[in-house]
């Protein structure tokens, strides 16, 4: 029974072992996944923002006091993160248990994130262009 128990729990991947307190040990697998589809699920809001705002910055046309750079901007984070996902694609046909896949995952990996901290770079300075600018209150005498 000992050894059957033993084979069954080898193959779980675990982070931490069991601290004997009855909680059960963290599943790496498990949370990657979690995390990768909290991930997605991000991205999917992003870009669904980055379309209404799109869609909204092509209704008011020229009239926005930054039009030209807002297009650039939020055509910019949508293309960045189509590339993101391409990247992310390509990363996840590697099997990185293999020694061979090591250096173009790591590149790739790289990759990624400098998408990703130009995406926020790109985001953050949409964000400030965006707004209105607040009028200051008019005081009648």
């Amino acid at each position: 029974m000992v050894s059957f128990l033993r084979r069954i729990f080898s193959n779980m991947s675990t982070i931490a072992p069991e601290t004997g307190s009855g909680e059960k040990p963290l599943d790496a697998n498990r949370y990657a996944t979690k995390k990768t589809i909290a991930q997605g699920m991000l991205d999917i809001a992003l870009l669904t923002a980055n379309a209404s705002q799109l869609k909204y910055i092509l209704q008011v046309g020229h009239k926005h006091e930054f039009y030209t750079l807002m297009l650039g901007l939020i055509t910019t984070s949508i293309i960045l993160q189509v590339i993101l996902g391409i990247i992310t694609l390509i990363i996840s046909t590697k099997n990185i248990n293999y020694q061979k896949y090591h250096r173009s995952a790591a590149m790739w990996h790289h990759a990624a994130v400098c998408c990703i901290t130009l995406g926020v770079i790109v985001d953050v300075l949409k964000m400030n262009f965006s707004g209105d600018v607040p009028q200051p209150n008019k005081i009648t005498v």
